[in-house]
């Protein structure tokens, strides 16, 4: 099996899903928190997760599901203990 390197965009797009990650339990409540990122760090994470084709192995092993809510303009993460909305602020 071929890896394959995932190109600066992506790179950019896991690294803010880290963030995204380490950030949330601080604003968890009730198993729900609300992430917030700029609109340029938000397209990023959209275009490496729905838009380039990014291999599921190379986003962090921690998001169990994630789906583009596009009525809401949101990414939702799920995780074993949490349910992370990502926004644009």
């Amino acid at each position: 099996m071929r890896t394959i390197d995932p190109n600066l965009h992506q790179i950019q797009g896991i690294n803010h899903l880290n963030k995204v990650l380490g950030y949330a339990p601080m604003v968890a409540e009730d198993g729900r928190a609300e992430v917030h990122l700029t609109p340029e760090d938000w397209h990023v994470v959209a275009d490496t997760m729905f838009h380039m084709e990014t291999p599921r192995e190379m986003l962090p092993d921690a998001i169990l599901e994630y789906e583009l809510k596009t009525e809401t303009q949101s990414i939702e993460l799920k995780t074993e203990d949490l349910t992370i909305s990502v926004e644009m602020i």
